[in-house]
């Protein structure tokens, strides 16, 4: 059985070669859209009194590192395709596949590079582009002006307590701490509204909430009555309150994970953050897939006059890619497709093809 690098040289010349294009490439592009991206906002963040140049470039660090996140899978297609183009078109395919190589051999180089890509790209979204996009959110809702502090208040909360629901106007505080403000109880049994009971405020109080003072309406007699306080809401845990709504862009993996069994456990529907969970390893691991998918470009011979075409279907099938794995975000998002299948069924249907291609016309 041949090795899967028959010669280091050939796969460190291959490897670097498909480094320097995908990141020159990146770079390019980047340029490009950043300018773009700064003659439509520049207007907008200098029409706040008293910002000056420097916010305009506190935007571009803000706003580069969403660019090359989205930017990067591209970059790997549109290098993978380059490098191979120009390996064709000096015979260099044709060296390597006369000494004996496979197909999936003269590709183990750009594939296991692309992995340290893929790596890379997660590592990037993790730690610098959700503080990025959080940061620039909140710096975009007060029109790029100075950046309120967050105290984590949070208005129109809503908890489930089993049959129960729990709605509270206004929450202020966080742990034990916490305090509620305009709290409405639907009192449930069976999935049959019982009783409502109304409080102004309340706070924590062992396992449970103290609301005062409590009115109680009851359904069935149509009373109202007053209850003074009462306790509610045994086992609501304080986070559930204070929970707000999501970003999931501003969001680690590890911290979305655990905003959304927060979620879950409030009651609230979770499957689009579901979705966009396991995109955060299918999205960073989709620069695997541009090697395989560019491949047609690496084979046949230069002078049949079809590497032009050759190389527009391996950008075709790239392109497609990101069309479908778009398409399945939406899907997921909207509930027709479970939150597993919209993040990774474009990945694993794209690799089946890529391989189908492959082994259709070179192996």
């Amino acid at each position: 059985m041949s090795a899967l690098f028959p010669s280091r040289t050939i796969a460190i010349y291959m490897g670097r070669m498909f480094l320097l294009r995908t990141f020159g490439l990146l770079a390019a592009l980047l340029l490009i859209l950043q300018t773009l991206d700064l003659l439509s906002e520049s207007g907008n963040i200098l029409a706040h009194a008293g910002n000056t140049q420097a916010q305009v470039w506190q935007y571009v660090g803000l706003r580069a590192p969403q660019i090359v996140s989205f930017l990067l899978p591209f970059s790997v297609l549109l290098g993978t395709i380059l490098t191979l183009i120009t390996m064709n078109q000096n015979s260099e395919v044709i060296a390597l596949k006369a000494g004996g190589l496979s197909a999936h051999q003269v590709l183990a180089p750009l594939l296991v590079a692309s992995m340290g890509v893929a790596v890379v790209s997660f590592a990037f979204n993790e730690r610098i582009v959700t503080r990025a996009t959080a940061t620039l959110n909140q710096w975009k809702n007060v029109d790029y002006g100075p950046l309120p502090i967050d105290r984590g208040d949070r208005t129109n909360v809503w908890v489930r307590d089993g049959d129960d629901l729990i709605a509270v106007d206004q929450v202020q505080g966080r742990g034990n701490a916490v305090q509620l403000g305009g709290i409405t109880v639907y009192d449930r049994t069976g999935g049959n509204l019982v009783s409502v009971i109304r409080a102004p405020r309340g706070k924590r109080s062992g396992n449970g909430w103290l609301i005062a003072p409590a009115r109680r309406f009851d359904i069935a007699s149509g009373k109202l009555a007053q209850v003074g306080a009462i306790v509610v809401a045994p086992g609501v845990r304080p986070d559930q309150f204070t929970l707000g709504t999501v970003d999931d862009e501003s969001l680690s993996f590890t911290e979305l994970s655990a905003a959304i069994g927060d979620l879950r456990d409030a009651g609230r529907p979770t499957k689009a953050l579901e979705g966009t969970l396991w995109h955060k390893l299918s999205g960073p691991l989709s620069a695997v897939l541009m090697p395989l998918l560019g491949a047609v470009a690496a084979f046949g011979t230069a002078r049949s006059g079809q590497l032009f075409i050759r190389a527009v279907i391996g950008m075709a099938l790239g392109f497609a890619y990101f069309v479908a794995d778009n398409f399945a975000l939406a899907m997921g998002n909207l509930g027709a497709y479970p939150p597993f299948l919209a993040a990774w069924a474009p990945f694993l249907l794209f690799l089946l093809i890529g391989e189908a291609v492959l082994i259709r016309t070179e192996e």
